[in-house]
């Protein structure tokens, strides 16, 4: 196994009750953000790193309807796999439900409400997986702290420790939902006792990985976004933004086809089969302007 030999998972389990009712009958992931579904975004986040084979972790119900969806990936030079969450047991699940998937393999984990956005994101996630060991963390500062795992770091930006949504944070630096581990990553989920809250926490996880000095954390600069979609308002939020972003630059965030087609892992064939299959939408209309400038 190379160092860089990287899959990927989707998180997209769970009720998606703060959300009620509108997670009553869909599933959060495949709400639309602006002029996508939530989970294309995750994906593509995977797809920037290089990432092609990918596991989707999903509730029964919502099974099909990521099926038909996303399929097999072949039409994005991809692999998507799927897996059934039968209830929400925490975060450091996904390493347990997903073993087999994951196998020898590093993985990167994406929680799948999560967005990330920013000049050069790209070529950030593929310095990451490109001489990897141990764990590495993505940190960005926000006003709500007590929301998420918050870092505490040292003047060297080492995390000291990782304390998960505390009452009184020691400082503004969450931890965002986008995770990078080695193979040792699954022994470690397996061996987790369930916290208070009756779940397996991707912040022990994490405090695992910083207690063998093993846990590398990257601080988002100024100008990255990064959006955690689990409330309705950072619902409106997220896809106020992308509009903004689009309408501003003339570019798409999250079109799954023009990175596939960037990272050539699919012919011009390929974008023109999509192309056709998107024919009538924005998303389509997207896709032919793509088409003429590649």
């Amino acid at each position: 196994m190379k160092k860089n030999d990287f899959c990927g998972i989707v998180l997209a389990g769970g009720s998606g009750s703060r959300l009620f009712p509108i997670t009553k009958a869909i599933s959060k992931q495949l709400i639309p953000i602006f002029d996508k579904p939530l989970i294309y975004y995750p994906i593509s986040t995977l797809m920037l790193a290089g990432i092609r084979d990918i596991l989707i972790i999903c509730t029964e119900n919502d099974l099909d309807s990521f099926k038909r969806l996303l399929g097999d990936g072949s039409s994005l030079g991809v692999s998507f796999q799927y897996i059934v969450q039968d209830e929400p047991r925490g975060i450091a699940e996904a390493f347990i439900l997903g073993s087999d998937f994951i196998a020898l393999r590093n993985v990167c984990l994406i929680l799948g409400d999560n967005i990330f956005y920013g000049s050069g994101i790209s070529a950030k996630l593929k310095e990451v997986c490109s001489d990897f060991y141990g764990a590495t963390v993505f940190g960005h500062h926000v006003s709500d702290p007590q929301r998420f795992g918050v870092a505490e770091i040292d003047d060297n930006n080492k995390v000291i420790r990782i304390e998960e949504k505390p009452k009184n944070p020691s400082s503004n630096l969450a931890i965002t939902g986008l995770y990078f581990y080695d193979n040792d990553v699954v022994d470690i989920a397996r061996n987790l006792k369930p916290s208070n809250r009756n779940e397996l926490e991707i912040t022990d996880v994490n405090n695992s990985y910083l207690n063998k000095n093993n846990l590398n954390l990257e601080i988002l600069p100024r100008g990255h976004t990064w959006l955690d979609t689990g409330t309705v308002p950072s619902l409106h939020e997220a896809a106020n933004f992308v509009q903004a972003i689009q309408t501003q630059q003339g570019f798409m965030i999250a079109c799954l086809e023009e990175i596939a087609y960037k990272q050539k892992w699919i012919s011009k064939e390929a974008l023109t089969n999509q192309i056709n299959k998107y024919d009538k939408s924005s998303y389509g209309n997207y896709l032919k302007r793509i088409y003429q400038v590649l």
